[in-house]
């Protein structure tokens, strides 16, 4: 065990001296506190330390020591519902332990050593098992069962398996290897830097469904995908990050609060337990893992906040589940990066941030995928992950956004000037994009209707039309345009309010079903097709406009889920009957 001396203190950096037995990335225990820390930099015997803590009161001289294990995360039941911050200690137990303030030097195990779990063994004496393998089930809440696996790199002839009632430290089976007897128990170590292993990684070819209709339709992500929400203050990348964990189609949640502020976090720590996950009627904790890392920690934590959610997203991914991992945000990430590269003294990139920047992010969103699990037992397994990006200014030429456009395959731009028109969720369709559009055309002609793409394109190039035809209006007026132009405003409007523009707090249009956004999307579309049909025949723009049926169309979103069927086939019947009298006036009184 390596045991140095301090001899230099900057910030969350420390230098040690005498460090030679460490090696890179060991956890350290730094001072009389015993704070925890990371050795980022080798240089001889002189370790680089980043702390996770406050490192004030620190000096020259205090004591150093390594654990000589990597940073690790502990896996097992218990990790649902569970809040922990960026370096896995659970905040819960440490609020026990110290009140509302938590106090330096404080450690306390991930997993409850005291919890008991019912364990149902999958497998008997005398079978062989591999890494990856499912020996047996704990029912870690209503809507998860627990998979215990065989660790990577583990594996032999099953010796002794019983189900019963165990701790996450009591051994639950034996296997006979060739290097002698092993012991399993209900929880197992891994460290955070690298990832864990799979068979193979597939192509993303399945939507995950969110319920926001403009993500949904327009700019769809798969499951395993990766995705960036890049906008300025105010424009709702929170909400729109808030939304996806509420109501993605995905079996786990982990939500990674980086460098968040404390109001939003808290937000989030009481908002969730309060909310009913719409797939199972329980409180959508029940399948939710929390790592609140506020911007009043100290940087360096946020760090370990990412690499944290990411590796207990993947073992839940090794069990076959769909994963969605939410970061928020990764560009307090990037701070911590540029932080501590400084305080390193190495030579800075764009705007001060370090040269391995793009590499740093590129590890974290390459971990998201489409995998066969590990085992005999061939399960897939998703990881999607999503990355919310807080640009200075709004400027998303900036350095952490354009490294991070480099690498997901979803863009989801925020507007603040949509944001200020309160037009949510503010995702700008004109330079918004998703590259799984096409990947997933023959899942949502299977699954949903086999012209869904076509509806789809058809939306982005009237909102498009709209877009060049504003600019003609903003220098000589709407009267200028012909009646056809005026049609597509109207229409494109249509879209945008009726459409694109969902409420939070509706319960009946927080959350839209394919099938629904399908039927919505074709009444919205019905208005134009039948309008430009009957304005070719001569009818008027300013009546086809004023018709009170657009009132109903924009409230259709409204509908209740259980209603819609019959609401959006009266609403076609109205626009029927208005489209005709419209016709029999123009007959009856036709222009001289």
């Amino acid at each position: 065990m390596a045991k140095g001396k301090i001899i230099k203190v900057s910030g969350p950096l420390v230098i040690a001296e005498g460090m030679r037995e460490a090696n890179m990335f060991d956890v350290v225990r730094v001072g009389d506190k015993k704070l925890i820390g990371e050795i980022i930099e080798m240089h001889g015997d002189r370790a680089s330390i980043q702390v996770y803590e406050e490192t004030a009161g620190l000096g020259r001289g205090d004591i150093v020591v390594s654990t000589g294990a990597p940073l690790s995360v502990e896996l097992g039941p218990g990790l649902i519902t569970n809040i922990y911050d960026g370096i896995q200690r659970p905040l819960v137990k440490l609020r026990e332990i110290a009140g509302p303030n938590i106090t330096r030097g404080l450690d306390e195990p991930a997993l409850d050593r005291e919890t008991v779990w019912h364990f149902e063994a999958c497998v008997k004496p005398g079978d062989t098992v591999v890494p990856g393998d499912i020996i047996g089930t704990v029912r870690e809440t209503e809507v998860v069962l627990h998979k215990i696996m065989v660790p990577p790199g583990e594996g032999g002839t099953v010796k002794h398996i019983e189900s019963g009632d165990y701790k996450v430290t009591d051994t639950v089976c034996t296997l006979e290897t060739e290097s002698g007897e092993r012991s399993l128990s209900l929880m197992q170590k891994w460290p955070v830097r690298r990832a864990r292993p799979y068979v193979r990684k597939h192509a993303p070819s399945e939507l995950m469904i969110t319920g926001q209709r403009t993500i949904d339709s327009l700019f769809p992500i798969a499951k395993g995908g990766t995705a960036c929400i890049p906008g300025p203050f105010g424009s709702g990348k929170t909400v729109v990050q808030h939304q996806l964990a509420k109501w993605s189609d995905v079996d786990i949640v982990v939500y990674i609060g980086c460098g968040e502020r404390g109001n939003e976090m808290t937000d989030v720590l009481t908002e969730f337990p309060r909310l009913q996950d719409p797939k199972s009627g329980h409180s959508l904790m029940k399948r939710t893992v929390l790592i609140a890392n506020t911007s009043d920690m100290p940087v360096a934590a946020r760090e370990a906040s990412i690499y944290t959610g990411i590796t207990i997203a993947e073992y839940y991914r090794d069990m076959g589940y769909s994963v969605a991992v939410i970061g928020d945000s990764t560009s307090r990430w990037a701070e911590a990066l540029r932080e501590m590269s400084g305080r390193l003294e190495e030579m800075p990139g764009e705007e001060g941030y370090p040269a391995y920047l793009t590499s740093r992010l590129a590890q974290f969103y390459e971990r998201a995928g489409v995998v066969t699990c590990v085992g005999s037992d061939e399960r897939i397994g998703t990881l999607t992950a999503i990355g919310a990006v807080s640009p200075p200014g709004g400027d998303l030429s900036e350095p952490v956004t354009q490294a991070t456009l480099r690498i997901v395959k979803v863009f989801w731009g925020l507007d603040s000037a949509l944001a200020y028109r309160r037009h949510f969720p503010a995702i700008n369709w004109l330079n918004s994009y998703s590259l799984y559009n096409e990947r997933l055309a023959p899942w949502f002609a299977e699954q949903v209707a086999a012209d869904w793409s076509s509806s789809v394109g058809e939306i982005m190039r009237l909102l498009s039309l709209e877009a060049e035809l504003q600019e003609i209006v903003r220098l000589v007026g709407v009267d200028a345009l012909s009646p056809e132009d005026r049609l597509i405003l109207e229409a494109a409007q249509s879209i945008r309010e009726d459409y694109l523009q969902q409420d939070a707090f509706d319960i009946s249009d927080s959350y839209t079903s394919l099938e629904k956004q399908y039927a919505l999307m074709k009444l919205v579309l019905s208005y134009y097709h039948k309008c430009r049909k009957t304005l070719s025949a001569g009818a008027s723009i300013e009546k086809l406009a004023a018709m009170p049926v657009r009132e109903r169309i924009g409230r259709a979103k409204a509908v209740p889920e259980d209603r819609f069927k019959e609401a959006y086939a009266e609403i076609e019947a109205q626009l029927d009957r208005e489209i005709d009298a419209i016709i029999t006036e123009n007959k009856e009184s036709p222009a001289i």
